[in-house]
């Protein structure tokens, strides 16, 4: 289920960052500026989106390690409750061998 939040995530983050890129070529091809202007009005944009990318990324770390995190506890008591069972059958095995040896 967490790779399916990844995914979900890093398709997302892909999906803001083309419609970034292709809202910005747009706007460039249709504004009545001088070439300057543009690219300087470009050159904005991009660290805009780049500082907005860098947020994103930051929080989708965040929001992975908590989940790793979550699932590094989850196996630790499974594997604490599969370790008590296992013990508490090997215990019942012993005494019910002890109680047939003492009948033997």
């Amino acid at each position: 289920m967490s790779e399916q939040n990844t995914s979900g995530l890093g398709q997302t983050l892909l999906a803001f960052t083309l419609g970034a890129l292709i809202g910005g070529g747009l706007a460039l091809l249709t504004a009545p500026r001088s070439g300057a202007a543009s690219r300087e009005k470009l050159r904005g944009m991009v660290d805009d989106k780049r500082v907005k990318l860098d947020e994103m990324t930051e929080d989708a770390e965040t929001r992975i390690k908590k989940v790793i995190q979550e699932s590094h506890e989850i196996l630790e008591k499974k594997v604490d409750l599969v370790k008590a069972a296992l013990k508490a059958g090997k215990d019942a095995m012993d005494a019910e061998k002890a109680k047939q040896e003492k009948s033997a």
